[in-house]
Parts: C-alpha cells; sequence; structure tokens
C-alpha cells in the first residue's frame, strides 16, 4: 500500500510526530503551509465559519496514494481549518484515511471529532487517533488552555507519542 503523510502543525507539536512517523515507516511527508499566516483571530473565525484557507500543496497531491495519514490539531472540536481543503478532496476522490492528532485538551476529549470526519470526507477514518496534551503536562489541579497551548513537546514525550503512533498505524498499512 503505497502512503503519504499530511501534516498540519500550529505550534509545531503535530509536526514533530508526523515528522517521527514519517521517518520511522519511510513515509513521504508533506507539510501543509498557509496563504497568510495562521492567527488566533483568523483561528476562531475558520472554526466559527467553517471557512478554509488557501494551502500549499494542493490537496490534488493525494491522487497517486492508496492512504492518507492526516497529521494535525483539534481546534474547538473541529478538524484544524488547513486541513479541511485535503479531507474535502477526500469527498470527491474516495480512499482510505487515518487522522492523528495532538491537541490541549484541557475542556476535554473531542467526542464529536469522528462525526467532523466523516462530514467532511464523507467516510469514517481507518485510524483516529486523538492524544491530548493535558494527559502529557505535569499533574496540577487544573491544565488550563494557556498551559495547553502554550507547551511543546520534548524529546520523551515525542518518543512516546510516536511509540503510540507506529503501534495503531502499523496495524493498517
Amino acid at each position: 500500500m503505497k502512503a503519504i503523510i499530511i501534516s498540519y502543525s500550529y505550534t509545531g507539536n503535530n509536526e514533530a510526530l508526523a515528522e517521527a512517523v514519517a521517518k520511522e515507516l519511510s513515509l513521504k511527508h508533506y507539510k501543509v503551509t498557509t496563504s497568510k499566516p495562521m492567527s488566533m483571530r483568523a483561528i476562531i473565525l475558520d472554526m466559527m465559519f467553517s471557512r478554509i484557507p488557501k494551502v500549499d500543496p494542493l490537496p490534488a497531491i493525494t491522487g497517486e496514494y492508496d492512504f492518507v495519514l492526516f497529521f494535525g490539531p483539534v481546534w474547538m472540536g473541529q478538524t484544524a481549518s488547513p486541513l479541511r481543503a485535503y479531507l474535502n478532496n477526500l469527498k470527491r476522490n474516495p480512499k482510505p484515511y487515518g487522522f492523528i492528532s495532538i491537541s490541549g485538551g484541557a475542556d476535554g476529549g473531542n467526542p464529536k471529532l469522528a462525526q467532523e470526519l466523516l462530514k467532511r470526507t464523507g467516510s469514517q477514518p481507518v485510524i483516529l487517533l486523538d492524544q491530548h496534551l493535558s494527559e502529557i503536562l505535569p499533574v496540577s489541579s487544573q491544565v488550563t488552555r494557556k498551559e495547553t497551548s502554550s507547551y511543546k513537546i520534548g524529546e520523551a514525550d515525542l518518543k512516546q507519542l510516536t511509540k503510540n503512533t507506529l503501534e495503531i498505524v502499523n496495524r493498517v498499512l
């Protein structure tokens, strides 16, 4: 099976995980960039109005692959807006895919993520792994959004997250 990794990362955490997994699996990895830098204001507006920013590379890049593995954050319970063009492309050109995320988790899990992916792609993901920084951070009385949004995963965290991801991905690929 010819697979590809496509990732978007606002903080660098999802990017680090995507790079580590791509290296371990010897897969081609495309980093999604937006034509304009993402700001917190743009993120909020994208989530509220289901906007999709212009991205590079173009979503058609997935055409020559049998399986697409996405890495990206979940914002306000939804897939990060820069990945939406690729997810929408899968609706027009169906193929199996997976979605892996490192997101904050300060407000709890993302129970509607599978439903969001189904809406955008027209099919359920073969792999869905929603990991939260709130589970990695040192134990405190209450993990806040501020803590999770500024946290950069270190080598030990990355090693464990990569191991967790590979255990699931290797069952499919």
